[in-house]
């Protein structure tokens, strides 16, 4: 029963395919403009830059550079991961609330950067979804402590969602960690709160 429920949780999860196919898109549009890893295309479409941010109020960019990467290894580790834990958080969140915890969980990380890198003054370039998908990975950390997780435990998948997240950043000092802290912290809070009203909603229904 097993094998045929894991094949049904990624044909329906149909979210988690917009995102990939939003993610691929974004980055034909980038190679299409000039490249990937080509700045002036970057700050055309949205990267993240504290001083555009703060200086210029381009707020946007804490969301569009979610869905941006630099060269394809980057969006091809970041995308696999998304493959691999993000139909089994959809599945056990919903897919609005899904949809939340993602968005804020990169929200969430870009906003850390944000504060960290005002404060210290070096100031970079980032992109990239790798800090929502580290909230996603938040997600099974509240699953575990509220005891939801059904089924077998996905933990290869997470482990795999992990090590390509990492990946990329193995000797490159480039690589915003701040945002797969901030990320992760997102993913967690979110999906606590998410869970709490739940419970909440399911006993007042009982009682």
């Amino acid at each position: 029963a097993e094998g045929r429920v894991m094949p049904d949780l990624y044909k329906k999860a149909h979210v988690t395919h917009v995102l990939i196919i939003l993610n691929i898109l974004v980055f034909i549009l980038e190679e299409m403009l000039g490249g990937s890893e080509n700045f002036a295309v970057a700050v055309r479409l949205g990267v993240f830059y504290p001083p555009y941010i703060l200086e210029r109020h381009e707020w946007y960019r804490l969301i569009t550079s979610m869905f941006m990467h630099f060269g394809a290894e980057h969006l091809g580790s970041n995308m696999i991961s998304l493959f691999v834990i993000g139909p089994y958080v959809e599945h056990m969140l919903g897919r609005i609330s899904y949809i939340f915890v993602y968005l804020f969980s990169g929200l969430s990380g870009n906003l850390l950067t944000l504060l960290v890198e005002t404060i210290s003054g070096d100031m970079s370039f980032s992109a990239g979804a790798s800090g929502a998908l580290c909230g996603l990975v938040g997600v099974f950390i509240i699953l575990i402590i509220f005891k939801m997780i059904r089924g077998s435990f996905p933990g290869k998948n997470i482990a795999l969602a992990i090590i390509c997240i990492l990946a990329p950043g193995i000797g490159n000092s480039s690589i915003n960690l701040t945002a797969h802290i901030g990320g992760l912290i997102g993913g967690m809070l979110t999906s606590a709160v998410v869970l709490a009203v739940r419970k909440l909603v399911a006993a007042a229904k009982r009682g």
